[in-house]
């Protein structure tokens, strides 16, 4: 894919670490500042302690290009590429950082017209889309109903937490540092007002068999959202959309669903 690397600065002061993907119609050269950026922008949130550059991502991008959808993904504060400590954040930090790319975006290229968020990154793109206006369309993957959900990986060393403010532990190889302000802004959200009060049209998908996040959670979103909405079995697919193709198949069913919402092919 062609791409344009972005160091995008968050109201904290750190660079996030973002990239443009481009459909093959839009080349970097063929547009400046003061042209109309000629695609639709969507914007990707990972999942939970992943980063822009998980395969999955990558593929499902792949998927939506090909349709002549832009997508720009990026790491969350302290995260893959981008600056900050990731123990200083939270989920309230996670949807600002969407607020200041979608910003970026909107001053730089174009104002993302779609939110993709995959696992707790559907969880943020649901709280963040109300306050974006050039959104039109919302998709969640393996999203949980609850972002608390996320505190199942934290249940080995929560008490620990709770007693001495913070502890670390190994997620899928990795060792991440918690503190009890990630707990306690969890419990102050309000997901379900925000899903109720979303006011977009949204896509739910999610692969029955995620033995991550319940397809149960898949089931009370769309209970709890208004209509328009939609939902797509990932019949086969894991939670992290591994397998060879799925994500980028993934990518080709978003960008068919929001072509009755966005404008999907650049112009010409």
């Amino acid at each position: 894919m062609q791409f344009i690397s972005l160091s995008i600065p968050n109201r904290d002061g750190h660079a996030l670490a973002a990239r443009l993907d481009l459909p093959d119609k839009v080349s970097p050269d063929d547009f400046s500042a003061d042209d109309t950026f000629p695609a639709a922008v969507a914007l990707y949130a990972h999942c939970f302690t992943c980063s822009k550059n998980l395969k999955a991502a990558a593929n499902l991008s792949r998927g939506l290009v090909a349709r002549g959808v832009a997508v720009c993904r990026f790491d969350f504060t302290g995260l893959g590429e981008s600056d900050g400590v990731f123990a200083e954040t939270t989920f309230s930090s996670n949807v600002t950082d969407l607020f200041d790319v979608a910003a970026y975006l909107q001053r730089e290229y174009a104002g993302p017209q779609m939110l993709i968020g995959h696992s707790l990154g559907g969880a943020a793109v649901v709280r963040a889309a109300g306050e974006l206006p050039a959104v039109r369309a919302v998709v969640t993957i393996g999203a949980p109903a609850d972002p608390r959900h996320v505190l199942q990986h934290l249940t080995p060393v929560r008490h620990r937490i709770e007693t001495e403010g913070e502890a670390s532990i190994t997620i899928e190889g990795r060792t991440f540092h918690f503190r009890q302000s990630f707990i306690d802004n969890l419990a102050s959200v309000d997901q379900t007002a925000a899903i109720r009060d979303l006011g977009r049209p949204l896509l739910v998908m999610h692969a029955p068999l995620d033995d991550t996040v319940s397809i149960a959670n898949a089931g009370q979103i769309f209970q709890i959202a208004r209509h328009p909405k939609s939902f797509i079995s990932l019949d086969g697919a894991d939670h992290l959309l591994s397998q060879p193709g799925q994500a980028r198949y993934t990518g080709e069913l978003i960008a068919a669903w929001a072509s009755k919402y966005m404008q999907t092919q650049p112009a010409e």
